[in-house]
């Protein structure tokens, strides 16, 4: 297949080496600018994408988030800041990186490249129909990626992707493609720059979308947010405060007693 891969074109900044930090800082900011534009542009793929994900979830089903490198740590990070941002279950947003978990943290040679891989790593969590599996990956040519996406198909598992070059094997295989074309990196092929960001961009809409359309937010309030720290138990006890007439310590036995904002203020209003 020809397609043009502009992940990988040539940078339109020459002799970086020779820039000052300054000049450096000022061009990087200047491409950075351009990603939240490239993103508007695939908003209707990410509404489409966020529509099947709230679909599945009201039917029980999960979101699973599949990559490579970069594109793989992205998903993690976004998958496991769902509990306590939303007080879900730790299973209902995942996150797969290929090569395994040991691959967060440093590269695992050769495992993007495994087209069997992806399908047992899904096996292991017990995909089904009920679920959505989203491929991340710049290039949208990554085999484990996109081999993953094919076996998910093949077994009735809705797909989408998040990619950033028009025509990659990968936007052609997702049922829901998400391709934000975010152009020559700074560093000539570094993806983990523009098209990471863009990447992330995304994953914060389909994550944030998604959990609101399933009502763990009230009015612009994270109310389902686990209180795992003093910051947090804090900005609880403000939110009660906010809803209903109570002072800060009652608040804060409200919530030390209800364990959540939203069922503190429910059992108060319900009295």
């Amino acid at each position: 297949m020809n397609f043009t891969k502009t992940t990988e074109q040539s940078s339109k900044y020459e002799h970086l080496e020779q820039m000052s930090v300054a000049d450096l800082l000022v061009n990087i900011n200047n491409e950075d600018k351009t990603v939240p534009i490239a993103v508007a542009k695939a908003l209707p793929q990410i509404e489409a994408l966020v529509a099947v994900v709230v679909a599945k979830m009201k039917l029980g089903g999960r979101l699973f988030y599949i990559g490579a490198g970069t594109s793989g740590r992205l998903g993690i990070v976004d998958a496991s800041e769902c509990p306590p941002t939303f007080g879900v279950p730790f299973d209902l947003v995942n996150g797969i990186i290929a090569g395994g978990d040991k691959a967060i943290r440093r590269a695992v040679e050769n495992a993007e490249d495994n087209t069997t891989q992806a399908w047992i790593d899904l096996q292991e969590q017990n995909i089904s129909s009920n679920d959505v599996v989203i491929g991340i990956a710049a290039s949208g040519t990554t085999p484990y990626v996109i081999s993953g996406l094919e076996r998910c198909k093949e077994n009735n598992i809705a797909t989408g992707c998040i990619t950033c070059n028009e025509g990659s094997p990968l936007a052609l295989t997702a049922d829901y493609p998400v391709v934000v074309v975010v152009g020559p990196e700074f560093v000539t092929g570094s993806s983990r720059m523009k098209a990471g960001t863009a990447q992330k961009l995304v994953l914060n809409m389909i994550s944030t979308a998604s959990m609101i359309q399933l009502g763990k937010v009230k009015g612009n309030k994270m109310v389902d947010m686990q209180l795992s720290n003093e910051k947090l138990v804090d900005r609880g006890v403000k939110m009660i405060m906010e809803e209903i007439p109570v002072g800060y310590e009652k608040a804060s036995e409200l919530l030390k007693e209800f364990g959540s904002v939203r069922k503190a203020v429910e059992n108060f209003q319900s009295k």
